[in-house]
Formats: structure tokens, C-alpha cells, sequence
């Protein structure tokens, strides 16, 4: 009996919005100030609408499984698309540990209560390792999961910005909105966080991993992409304007901006606020379950090919589940949050965040020219859902937001005025990347190596075997 299908439209719209919709990082994109809405049209018409449907076109025309690794895989071939799985995998551990340190943050403001070091970071262990034993189950079982954790984003950022527009209406913006101001400044400070607005608009291939539960896939997904992309955009840019009623944006928190815009917002510390703060430490728990397959089983089908350590290919018997690389998502942030206490850096959330940024952005810098390689290297290839346009159109469509990914990741990891608190901030990313990368090769290196040995010793057992049974073949 054929199994019935789980995703409908409505799932995939709104597992588009708990992938797509990261609420946390919505403050430090406010941070730029009232030139962030410039950003965030800019990089939605140049960056968000080429990504979305291109991803609809990769992940409806090559649905193996593997994800940003298999379309780099096949446009560039092994060591490249090691990287790509490496880089994209990498950021979810890192990722996972800011997390971890944002939600002890969250329960401090959500109980006005200031925890030690040693009990915040019992509490992160904690979180971290309850995410990643539901990682270790089906996503698709666990979907009313990421329904409610939809709900519960779209609740906060129409939180912020309904009590945005009503405090502005009736007190006053905390920060001024002029055609002025609104223009971009190019400086320092702006441009250290356009690799975030370019994360909050990443994670559409995620949903195409929820191809086989679909009943139809190949209409499905594109939808999913235009319609949940929609509502994101809109989300986004309603929330921005709720925390610049708020807050004036050079006061604003990364870590702890949320919260604090909403506490000013309702002007007391009541059920209002605990209710949007636990949907908000909910809401970190189904981000990183949403984004958990998509990054897991991707480093999985690269391990099967040999391009990823064979750890990464240990799956459960009983679920299927990429067990390996779940449970070193665990390890690894594990080992951020308790080495954390000694970095020192007053605002943990911020450089694991950044860190993990780099990391994911460096990952789609493979997925744009793969995908153009591919209209090349493989023409003929079924495609159920193609990007529309020329070769001039493509080839735009490809390579604009590959410049806007070198920006980004360029003003994440680089000083760009020279200050203490931009070395500060920068240098220990900067630090990190270059060790992740050489960690990366390294595993890379090893993995390919004992591939090609495994291959040689099976050809040889073929050859004994071929032997055995009464000849040698010409």
C-alpha cells in the first residue's frame, strides 16, 4: 500500500516561513537603521527573487536527495562539492550554539532574572541536546512542530510591528524615518550586517528536501517558494518597523533586541511580554529542527559518495535519519558553549551568529555558479520548473547575488575603519572561518583518500573473484 503523502501546499508555505523567517536575526538587520529598508529592497529584487527561483529549478530538476552538495557536485565535481556540503553543514553546529546562548538570554528577560555563567550553561547544553534529539527523528512526523512554530513568528512580528505602528501613531518614532537617512550610508556599521539580511532570506532548497511527502512536488514547491517568499518579505520589513518605533537603532541589541522592543513597546513587563518571549525561545527550538534535514541529509549523501567523512553516513536503522551528523551537530556545539566563558568577546550570541553567517553564505556562493554550470553542462536535462530568460538574463541572475554574497562575507570578517571594537568583533570571525575552512579540507582530503582506496579494494575483490571462477578476463 503506497504511503500516503504528509506535505500539502499549505505545510510547504509554511514550512517556507519557519526555514525562511529567522525571527532573532531580525535585530541586527534593524541595527543598520532606517537605511535598512533600502537594503532590504535592494537585496530582495537582486538577490532573495534570483535565489528563490533558482532554487525552485535546481531542487524540482535534481531531487536525489543531496541537496546544494549534488548540484555542485555534478557542475564541478567532487572536492567542490565536498566544500559545499562541508560549509553547509558547518554553520548549523555554530549556529546551534548561538542559539543555545540567545535562549538563556530569552528566560533571563522572560523572568527578569539574571543566571551565572555555569547555570546558563548547563541551561545551553540542555536546549542543545533536546534539539538534537528531535533532530534524530523525522521531520515530516514532526510537523505540527514547525506549523506552530510558523504561527508563533507571524504572531511576534505582527506583535512588533501592529504595536509599532500604534506607538508611532500615538507617541512618536524612537527612531526618525527621513528620504534621507533611509538612504544607504555605505559604512562600517551598515555594511558589517547586509550578510544578515542575506541569511534571513536563505533557506528555500530546505523545503525541497520535503519533496518525497509532497503529493506534487513539482507544482508544490515553486508555489511554496513564490508564496511563503511573499509573506517573508512582508513580515520582515512590519517587524523592522516595529523595533525602530521602539528602539533608536544605535541602542539596539543583536542578541537581546527583540525582547527589549517589545518590553518598550507594551511599556510594562507583563503576560504579554512572557507569552511573546516563550513563543520566541520556541520559535529558536523549530529553526533549528526545520533547517536540521535539508543540512543533515545533505552531509549524509556526501559521505555515501565519499566527499565527507564516513561518520557523516551513519543512519538509523529504524528512522533513516542521518544519526552521524546529527549527533556531531550536538558534539560540536557542545564544545562552543562550554569553551564560550573563556572567549573574550562580552557578546557570545553575536560572534557564534556571525561565524555561522559566513559559513552558510559561503556554501551558496557554490549553489549560484552550479546552477548556471548546469544550464551548460546539461541542457537536456528534465527541467519541471525553469528560471525564465536569455542567456544574458541567467547569467545576471547567477552572478549579481555571487557579488552580493563576496560583500557580505567580506564585511563580516574584515575591519573596515579600523576601530578596537570593530577588530574586536571581526577578528575573532575572521579567526574562526579560516580555522573551520582548514578543518574543512582537511576532513575533505581524508574522506576523498580512503574513497579511492575502498574503490581500489573493490575492483581488486571483483578481479579475485572473476579469477576464482576460472580465468583472467582479457
Amino acid at each position: 500500500m503506497e504511503k500516503k503523502k504528509k506535505f500539502r501546499l499549505f505545510d510547504a508555505v509554511l514550512m517556507a516561513v519557519v526555514v525562511v523567517l529567522v525571527v532573532e536575526s531580525v535585530a541586527p538587520a534593524a541595527a543598520i537603521g532606517p537605511s535598512q529598508f533600502f537594503w532590504w529592497g535592494l537585496l530582495l529584487l537582486f538577490f532573495f527573487l534570483p535565489y528563490g527561483l533558482i532554487s525552485a529549478e535546481l531542487g524540482t530538476s535534481y531531487d536525489e536527495g543531496g541537496g546544494i552538495y549534488d548540484w555542485v557536485n555534478r557542475a564541478f565535481g567532487h572536492k567542490w562539492g565536498g566544500r559545499a556540503a562541508y560549509l553547509y553543514w558547518i554553520n548549523f553546529p555554530i549556529w546551534m550554539a548561538s542559539l543555545a546562548v540567545l535562549f538563556v538570554e530569552v528566560i533571563n528577560q522572560i523572568f527578569q532574572v539574571q543566571l551565572g555563567t555555569w547555570p546558563s550553561v548547563l541551561i545551553e547544553l540542555a536546549f542543545t541536546w533536546i534539539v538534537t534529539l528531535i533532530c534524530c527523528f523525522p521531520v515530516a512526523d514532526s510537523k505540527w512542530i514547525l506549523n506552530l512554530a510558523a504561527f508563533a513568528k507571524i504572531f511576534i512580528i505582527l506583535s512588533l510591528g501592529g504595536l509599532g505602528i500604534y506607538v508611532a501613531t500615538t507617541k512618536g518614532m524612537a527612531t526618525t524615518l527621513t528620504p534621507n537617512n533611509m538612504l544607504p550610508s555605505f559604512d562600517a556599521h551598515s555594511l558589517s550586517y547586509i550578510s544578515v539580511i542575506l541569511f534571513n532570506f536563505l533557506g528555500f532548497e530546505v523545503v525541497t528536501t520535503m519533496a518525497s511527502d509532497m503529493p506534487n512536488p513539482k507544482k508544490q514547491i515553486p508555489e511554496a517558494i513564490v508564496l511563503g517568499g511573499i509573506l517573508i518579505a512582508v513580515f520582515y520589513v512590519f517587524a523592522a518597523f516595529g523595533m525602530g518605533a521602539a528602539i533608536p537603532t544605535n541602542q539596539l541589541s543583536a542578541s537581546g533586541g527583540l525582547m527589549d522592543s517589545i518590553l518598550l513597546l507594551v511599556g510594562q513587563h507583563n503576560w504579554f511580554v512572557v507569552l511573546v518571549g516563550i513563543l520566541f525561545a520556541y520559535s529558536l527550538v523549530a529553526n533549528l529542527i526545520s533547517w536540521s534535514a535539508g543540512v543533515n541529509e545533505g552531509a549524509e549523501y556526501a559521505a555515501k559518495n565519499h566527499d565527507l567523512p564516513s561518520v557523516f553516513s551513519i543512519t538509523s536503522k529504524k528512522t533513516g535519519m542521518p544519526t552521524g551528523a546529527t549527533i556531531l551537530n550536538g558534539i560540536i556545539a557542545s564544545v562552543l558553549i562550554v569553551a564560550a566563558p573563556f572567549i573574550p568577546n562580552q557578546n557570545i550570541f553575536w560572534a557564534f551568529f556571525s561565524l555561522n553567517v559566513v559559513a552558510l553564505l559561503g556554501a551558496y556562493l557554490l549553489m549560484f555558479p552550479a546552477f548556471f554550470q548546469l544550464r551548460r553542462k546539461d541542457p537536456d536535462h528534465e527541467r519541471p520548473f525553469k528560471v525564465p530568460g536569455g542567456p544574458v538574463v541567467i547569467a545576471l541572475m547567477a552572478f549579481i547575488p555571487v557579488i552580493l554574497l563576496l560583500i557580505g562575507v567580506y564585511c563580516s570578517i574584515i575591519p573596515l575603519n579600523g576601530s578596537a571594537a570593530e577588530f574586536n568583533t571581526k577578528i575573532p570571525v575572521l579567526i574562526g572561518t579560516i580555522i573551520a575552512v582548514v578543518i574543512g579540507e582537511i576532513c575533505i582530503y581524508f574522506a576523498q583518500l580512503n574513497g579511492r582506496k575502498k574503490d581500489q579494494q573493490s575492483d581488486q575483490s571483483k578481479s579475485d573473484d572473476k579469477n576464482h571462477e576460472g580465468g583472467v578476463p582479457l
